[in-house]
This record gives structure tokens, C-alpha cells and sequence, in this order.
């Protein structure tokens, strides 16, 4: 997928920035290396690789250091709550800002 130069324009107008001309040429080709990278990335066949939780394990034995689920903090809702306008039933009352 080969961005235009047109593409580029509209990119910049949606993020809300001013390119000099010689900018957007040069941001067009950085953009289709961009996608090209990702075009050959998507063209390797990896049907029968797991994958992998950390690049890590790729070289060597990872163990995971997991540790006990357990609650650390206390519950604080009330105390949390005690600053807001409006509490009902433990929850935030919030205006309605959509009609």
C-alpha cells in the first residue's frame, strides 16, 4: 500500500500540522518504507509459532516471577467519595452531557 502525496497532505491536516513541501516529500518516503517494512513482515508465514510473552525467551529459559493475588490496600471508596457533589450507591453521579 503506497501512500500519495495527497495522503500525506490530509495526514497533516488531521494532526493538525504545517508541512513545508520538501517536509511532506520527505515524510512520504518514510511513510511507504514504513508500510513497506510491515508489507514484508506480513508476508512471513508463522502458522505453527507460539508466540512469545517477552523476546527474552526467544534465547533463553525465561521463569515467570509470578506473584500471590492478594488484596494490598484497603477499600477507601468512602473516603474517596466524600469530595464529590454527588454519591449515590457507592457511584459518581455525573450530569447527563449527552443529549
Amino acid at each position: 500500500m503506497a501512500l500519495t502525496p495527497e495522503d500525506v497532505s490530509r495526514i497533516a491536516h488531521l494532526a493538525r500540522l504545517e508541512l513545508k513541501p520538501e517536509a511532506r516529500s520527505e515524510l512520504l518516503d518514510q511513510l511507504n518504507g514504513f508500510f513497506g517494512i510491515v508489507e514484508r513482515m506480513s508476508a512471513v508465514d508463522t502458522s505453527g509459532i507460539e508466540p512469545l510473552y517477552t523476546p527474552l525467551s526467544a534465547v533463553q529459559a525465561v521463569q515467570l516471577r509470578l506473584r500471590e493475588d492478594a488484596v494490598t490496600e484497603a477499600d477507601d471508596r468512602e473516603a474517596n467519595q466524600r469530595s464529590a457533589p454527588a454519591v449515590q450507591d457507592g457511584l459518581f453521579l455525573v450530569p447527563k452531557v449527552i443529549e
